[in-house]
């Protein structure tokens, strides 16, 4: 049988629209993965960032939740040192409760954002420190075996919201790994660890109340077009606006100045980040994106899909859905 696809969504908002527009899409884009047969969207928590939307998690998939039927829906992730468990307990016990059996709580440890926000946040620094006890906090509110005397989470006790480990590092995976957690590997945007991140992963993998056998997530990008060429032209832009949102940030450049920064050392660095990207036709993506799941030992695959539009976007999905089978 086919691993399992799902998709992974920032709720990007395009040059020229509003957030509003960004959200209009992600609904449109979780009516799709559904209708396809796609096993979950997740949504990034990121801030201070104009072009990505996604800052509060747990309120845009209450918003997709009501406009699907059955796919799952959850963080990829929600970066715990930014909360309180007991908040994140209580929001995901909400979607919990209001949509029972779709709702996944993906943890990750970085901020997922500068610390111009960080400070703003009135988040510690040394918080990440804590993300191992604070993942343990969390999952003993979604429980009902707080640690706390004469605390519980409500909503949140007892809807057991199964927990994911997000990362890029070998700790994530040692981690998830120590506590009998699925590990979801952010290879889109950090491809150097995945091969022994995922070794790491297996090889320490301790079964738990949740989880009995280890899983693997991998993340990929995917630009796909039953026209080859439009494809190879999608990717391009999606290159070159990679460089310019990060390499730029916020600057006004020139077609000749983004390309002296894409050739750049800095530039060739932000490409490398990208990495793993599949570029084609439908044959072509599902060839690339098969050789990835082996390369990452992947249990599942996490679709992040590419395109200058909303369309060209769900377009992404569709081609590859339908290389790869139902």
């Amino acid at each position: 049988m086919a691993l399992p696809l799902s998709v992974l969504d920032f709720a990007t908002v395009r040059e020229g629209h509003t957030v509003g527009e960004a959200f209009a899409e992600s609904v449109a884009l979780a009516q799709v993965a559904e209708g396809l047969g796609y096993e979950r969207v997740w949504y990034t928590e990121h801030h201070n960032m104009g072009s990505i939307a996604s800052a509060a998690p747990a309120v845009l998939i209450a918003h997709v939740a009501t406009q699907t039927e059955k796919i799952r829906l959850g963080s990829g992730g929600v970066m715990l040192p930014n909360h309180s468990p007991l908040t994140i307990a209580e929001q995901f016990g909400t979607l919990a409760e209001l949509h029972p059996g779709r709702i996944d709580l993906g943890l990750g440890r970085a901020p997922g954002t500068d610390q111009v926000a960080v400070r703003a946040m009135r988040r510690d620094p040394r918080a990440a420190e804590e993300f191992p006890q604070d993942v343990k906090e969390l999952q003993g509110y979604l429980r009902d075996e707080s640690k706390l005397p004469g605390l519980r989470a409500v909503p949140g006790a007892g809807t057991n919201v199964p927990l994911y480990i997000l990362g890029s590092s070998l700790f994530g995976a040692r981690l998830a790994a120590a506590y009998g957690l699925p590990y979801a590997f952010a290879s889109h945007f950090a491809p150097d660890a995945l091969e022994q991140a995922a070794a790491v992963y297996r090889s320490e993998f301790e079964p738990s109340e949740q989880l009995e056998q280890p899983y693997m997530m991998a993340a990929v990008n995917v630009v796909a077009n039953d026209d080859p060429n439009v494809a190879v032209a999608e990717n391009e832009w999606y290159r070159r606006t990679r460089v310019k949102m990060m390499a730029g940030r916020g600057r006004t450049l020139t077609d000749e100045e983004l390309d002296l920064v894409m050739h750049s050392a800095a530039g060739q660095q932000i490409l490398h980040m990208i990495k793993y990207t599949a570029v084609g036709n439908g044959e072509q993506v599902a060839s690339y994106v098969k050789d990835f799941a082996e390369r990452a030992q992947a249990d599942e695959l996490i679709i992040a899909p590419v395109g200058s539009s909303a369309e060209m976007t769900q377009n992404s999905l569709k081609v590859l859905r339908d290389a790869w089978g139902r």
